[in-house]
């Protein structure tokens, strides 16, 4: 196995500083902290696992240029990289930014309990709230905390801006029983400051926490915490947010003291991984400046434990950002697979698996990492009990299916999966969720269409069996179909919330629309309420008609949107004036009925995509 820290992260963190390759001894670190010298400080960090606790195998990464397919990511890898940095790098803090459950048959079916344990094996100094942690209310969440809690880690669990009432199941007897909004970390004789932030409109409208916790404006409650640390001599301030890069970089700007970021909610990749044919969504990590006009550093580690952070931040004396340097890097098992002439791909021999760790030990982009054996000796409790149910074959998919949830998007969701190199840049946008959209209707006796927001399927489908853990991941929440009594006019009222939703109230990209049976043009340089054209339906004879605004249609689609969440303020009009009718239909189980019935599945014609021509917001107009 590759050791951490090497010559692939920047040598990596050890060396940067004086102070860090010159302390022998925990006497020599008081020493140097008494004489006033400038913190080194460390943080590893995560984001967005989503229950994903095993790896994703035979994942595609280039590798000098060919194709190689790789284990990707797995806990119990994050651990055992945790635990080498715990090892090499002095004044280290550990950090989870959110998004921790929901996502695969682990929450389905322990509702926390695995993924507070796989947790439990790194020991997080700071976890802060996602806004997928309220999927289940806050008497979900509570009982995700519980477990969380049941270990000696005792990690902090933060969320300046979250406020539940007293009385209710996050707060039995006082505010923070279960929420903090901020610790403080003893790092080398100095206090480091580290506050939680969770994502307010995204949450109280795509989640479910009760109408009496109160969620605060982000950037007013982060100042206020800022502003109460500093009151106690804190000088040394982290935000641990999750509410998306974005809005990270935004708020750095608006806020006076803040030093570092680390995020999360916007699954983004950021770094320079062009060598092993990865798009990213910025540098890592990304330097900015805050109110004061001092330097503020952020970083975010994609998705499902498929990377991990590591940001070495140096502070002068009087606590200000002198410099931040770290790698975000994709963590990947030591066996490769490449095509044997084929079409079939095999594991390389013994000298070439050599070559490609030798050529992997100059890419600081990935990280070859074991599984660390704790953390895999409590997953398999976890695992054996499913993978029976998990492995059943329900289809077969005779291409990918690539997940995208804006066409034209910086970040490729479906990066590493063959066939969707190019997925984010393309007009027609995801597969997968057309998929969803095409059970959606075949579930439907009534409806002239459906509709699916793109944040509710969550990963892409490789080409081949697809079992009932696939469909239990794509679309991993507890939502139900509804039948909408619905005009034209009404249908095309919800398209433009739900982009408006993201492209001007800079709410969530997932609640851009997909549909099956229902298409559209989309320009999105235009203002709100002008960005749909050329809306049409297919009818029963089976061709495309422009939607007749004054027409009664029914629509089936997720009770989730249908109760105007995500955006979709049209839609909850529409329920809220008794035009709703429910199917009491699991929307993941209608996927698994259309799959079995159809037994092999392809990505529908192009002319049957929802999205047809597409321009941005720029105004570059996307390639079919």
């Amino acid at each position: 196995m590759l050791d951490l820290p090497r010559k692939g992260l920047l040598g990596v963190m050890l060396c940067m500083s004086l102070a860090a390759c010159n302390s022998d001894s925990d006497d020599d670190d008081n020493e140097q902290a008494e004489e006033g010298e400038g913190l080194e400080l460390n943080i590893a960090h995560i984001n967005d696992h989503h229950s994903q606790l095993e790896a994703f195998s035979d994942t595609s990464i280039q590798l000098d240029g060919e194709e190689v397919r790789v284990d990707l990511g797995g806990f119990s890898r994050v651990t055992s990289l945790f635990h080498k940095a715990e090892e090499e790098l002095p004044n280290l803090i550990k950090l989870h930014a959110g998004d921790a459950i929901t996502g695969t048959l682990y929450y389905t079916f322990y509702q926390g309990e695995a993924d507070a344990d796989m947790m439990n094996t790194v020991c997080f100094d700071a976890f802060a709230l996602g806004n997928h942690e309220f999927d289940n209310s806050d008497a979900g969440l509570k009982t995700f905390l519980d477990y969380l809690a049941t270990d000696t880690c005792n990690t902090p669990v933060l969320a300046a801006n979250v406020k539940p009432a007293i009385g209710t199941p996050l707060a039995e007897t006082a505010a923070d029983d279960y929420i903090k909004p901020y610790t403080i970390k003893d790092v080398d004789g100095r206090d480091v400051g580290i506050i939680g932030i969770d994502i307010k409109g995204k949450t109280q409208n795509s989640s479910r926490p009760l109408e009496t916790t109160v969620f605060e404006e982000e950037t007013l409650a982060a100042q206020a915490a800022i502003d109460e640390l500093k009151e106690q001599g804190v000088e040394h301030i982290i935000l641990l947010t999750h509410q998306g890069y974005e809005n990270d970089q935004a708020m750095a700007a608006a806020l006076s003291g803040v030093d570092v970021i680390i995020g999360g909610d916007s699954h983004s990749l950021l770094g320079d991984f062009t060598a092993v044919g990865y798009s990213a969504s910025g540098p890592y990590p990304t330097q900015t400046t805050n109110l004061d006009g001092d330097p503020v550093c952020i970083g975010q580690a994609w998705e499902y434990a498929k990377a991990m952070g590591l940001m070495q931040v140096s502070f002068d004396t009087s606590g200000r950002v002198e410099r931040c340097e770290g790698q975000a890097a994709l963590v990947i098992g030591d066996s490769f697979k490449k095509d044997d002439g084929t079409g079939n791909f095999v594991a390389v021999s013994e000298s070439e698996q050599a070559d490609l760790l030798a050529l992997i030990e100059d890419m600081p982009e990935l990280l070859v990492a074991e599984q660390d054996a704790e953390a895999e000796a409590v997953l398999a409790t976890y695992k054996d009990r499913i993978d029976e149910k998990k492995a059943e074959v329900i289809g077969f998919a005779n291409e990918a299916f690539c997940l995208v949830r804006v066409p034209g998007e910086s970040t490729n969701r479906s990066a590493g999966v063959a066939g969707c190199e190019t997925a984010n840049t393309l007009a027609k946008g995801s597969d997968a969720a057309q998929l969803v959209a095409e059970a959606f209707l075949d579930a439907s006796l009534r409806a002239d269409f459906s509709l699916q927001n793109a944040g509710g399927v969550r990963v892409p489908v490789q080409a081949g069996d697809i079992t009932y853990n696939t469909a239990f991941t794509l679309l991993p929440f507890t939502n139900v179909l509804v039948e909408l009594d619905i005009t034209g006019q009404e249908v095309v009222q919800a398209l433009e919330d739900a982009v408006s939703n993201h492209l001007d109230d800079a709410q969530s990209t997932g609640s851009q629309p997909y549909a099956a049976g229902l298409r559209w043009d989309l320009d999105m340089s235009q203002p709100e309420g002008t960005r749909f054209s050329n809306v049409e339906v297919k009818d029963a004879s089976g061709s495309w008609v422009a939607i007749n605004p004054a027409q009664t249609y029914v629509m089936v689609t997720n009770d989730f949107i249908a109760e105007g969440r995500d955006g979709y303020t049209a839609l909850g009009e529409v329920t809220a004036d008794g035009r709703s009718t429910n199917t009491f239909l699991l929307y993941t189980q209608s996927l698994v009925d259309y799959l079995l019935k159809t037994g092999m599945v392809s990505p529908p014609l192009r002319a049957d995509y929802s999205h047809q021509q597409v321009i941005e917001a720029n105004g570059n107009t996307l390639a079919d």
